[in-house]
């Protein structure tokens, strides 16, 4: 899991094993409430590609709901 503030808000990206590959999902929350989640975004080789889509997906909705 990775997490950082952008505008406000507080994203995480996930990354779930999932047999040979990571699923990625995305979390977004502010002052402790959950705001959005994404569901499963794709699957990733890596561990690190899925935690950043899942960041990526949360910018993009902060963006387009700012």
């Amino acid at each position: 899991m990775e997490s950082e503030i952008y505008q406000g808000y507080a994203i995480w990206g996930h990354a779930i094993v999932q047999g040979d590959g990571y699923a990625a999902s995305g979390t977004i929350t502010r002052g402790n409430k959950l705001v959005e989640g994404s569901g499963v975004l794709g699957t990733f080789d890596t561990d690190e590609e899925a935690r950043l889509a899942g960041l990526d997906w949360a910018r993009a909705w902060v963006d387009s709901h700012g």
